[in-house]
């Protein structure tokens, strides 16, 4: 069994791995990307893309539930068909998979399809999908095999009663009673997707609050928007167990009565994909939560191996572990660079969205920052009102002393959209005066950010003013 030498080897392709084979080309090197299952990982299959392509359709079917808002007459029954919905979710998937399929082949960065296994210091075993072995040499490797949904014994994942976000994107049927364990980011998602398709939703947070890693400011305005849903809300309760009982799923909750639904959601988190790699055969050491450990050059503990994305923990987002492996593989052909967070920008894909960039209030505090807040509710907008998007605000955070731009979030309609002029201001030292001082365009809903930036100073425009 002859072996082929690469330049590197990358194992799994998700936002992290395909990235990276295509950097190592860019760069002039020989690549192979091993990917277990299919290309483009758990962001493009089963989570990102697949997720916001029903998002998408429920957002449709909102809008023209509320057409007569702008004085348009819908008439007939409305109603979503999720399995159409699925299908065209499918089709988009299958297109976007194939699109990278077509980078490697432009790139001429190969592709083995099947479980990578490494046997000692540049040496790689892969066990075919098609059948067979094949043995893999480089001189560098990346390890990129991302993570999972967590779980834990009282909610057995079966995939059919008790399901993770994986099989959430697949359902066919709607379920007339969803019980959501975690109130995070993904629960609140998938908590507005199905209740705007009809579902009764109800979800379980053992901590405060809804978002709860996020901002207090954001997750109060969520909750809110969560109550004009109709979404049923549980904050500081534990689940103990959920068993089935006949037709129904029944939660028991600590110091609550018992929740019945036919259908449960778990989403509590995610584990690393680092069994059976054969990590420990080449001394690349993992944190005790499992995450593989990477200084700022996304080097590991074992010379000439790298690692990127969610594997590595942190910022478990799909273009921060690109950005990662695009230092990895940078470095793998000679650079070196360093990973810059400052300013990441995130999005959150409830209704409405939340968009995020740099520190919360409370990160800045916690870090000794004596800090300043500016704010501009979404309904004071001219653009707001026309398209009837006045839900949410934005939010400044900056140095007291300095007027550093710490951070902005941004709750609303194109939210994620919005913050991106946050995270290039925060990523090159803007003031919150700086961005201020940006003339923006009327009428657009960026203006809130804008204004929320001048009420640093409690010079915003059109907003009364402060009491003292």
């Amino acid at each position: 069994m002859a072996a082929t030498t690469y330049d590197m080897a990358v194992i799994g392709g998700g936002p992290a791995g395909y990235v990276a084979g295509v950097r190592v080309a860019q760069s002039g090197g020989r690549c192979v990307v091993i990917e277990r299952d299919a290309l483009g990982g758990t962001c493009l299959n089963w989570g990102c893309i697949p997720s916001k392509s029903l998002i998408a359709g429920a957002a449709l079917l909102r809008r023209i539930r509320g057409a007569s808002d702008y004085g348009i007459e819908v008439k007939g029954e409305v109603r979503a068909d999720l399995a159409a919905m699925v299908e065209r979710k499918d089709k988009i998937v299958e297109g976007l998979v194939n699109g990278i399929a077509g980078l490697f082949k432009a790139h001429k960065v190969d592709h083995l399809a099947g479980e990578a296994a490494i046997e000692g210091p540049g040496l790689i075993r892969v066990k075919l999908k098609a059948g067979g072995e094949e043995e893999v040499r480089a001189e560098k490797i990346l390890i990129a095999t991302g993570s999972r949904p967590a779980q834990i014994p009282a909610f057995p994942i079966d995939g059919k009663h008790i399901i993770s976000s994986d099989q959430a994107v697949r359902l066919k049927e709607l379920p007339k009673r969803l019980l959501i364990v975690g109130a995070g980011v993904i629960g609140c998602e998938f908590g507005c997707l199905y209740r705007e398709l009809g579902a009764e939703v109800t979800m379980v947070e053992l901590l405060d609050h809804a978002l709860p890693l996020g901002d207090a400011d954001v997750s109060k305005v969520i909750e809110r928007e969560l109550k004009k849903q109709k979404i049923r809300l549980l904050t500081g309760k534990k689940i103990l167990k959920v068993e089935r009982k006949g037709p129904e799923m029944v939660a028991q909750v600590e110091g609550a009565d018992p929740l019945a639904a036919d259908l449960v959601l778990v989403s509590i988190g995610r584990t690393m994909n680092t069994d059976g790699l054969g990590l420990e055969k080449i001394g690349v050491k993992l944190s005790p939560r499992g995450e593989v450990l990477v200084d700022p050059g996304m080097r590991t503990s074992a010379p000439g191996v790298f690692a990127a994305g969610d594997v590595i923990g942190g910022m478990m987002l799909a273009h921060v572990a690109s950005a990662e492996a695009i230092v990895a593989a940078e470095n793998a052909m000679g650079g070196d660079v360093a990973m810059d967070y400052r300013g990441i920008p995130a999005g959150i894909f409830t209704h409405p969205e939340v968009g995020t960039a740099g520190l919360t209030e409370e990160q800045a505090r916690k870090d000794g920052r004596e800090v300043k807040v500016g704010r501009f509710q979404m309904r004071a907008l001219g653009k707001a009102q026309a398209e009837r998007a006045i839900a949410g605000e934005v939010k400044v955070v900056a140095d007291a002393s300095t007027d550093e731009l710490l951070g902005v979030h941004v709750v609303g309609e194109h939210a994620a959209d919005l913050v991106h002029e946050a995270a290039v201001a925060i990523r090159h030292g803007l003031t919150a005066g700086g961005l201020a001082e940006v003339v923006h365009a009327h009428p657009t809903l960026a203006e809130a950010i804008m204004e929320a930036a001048h009420d640093v100073a409690g010079e915003a425009i059109h907003v009364p003013p402060r009491k003292k």
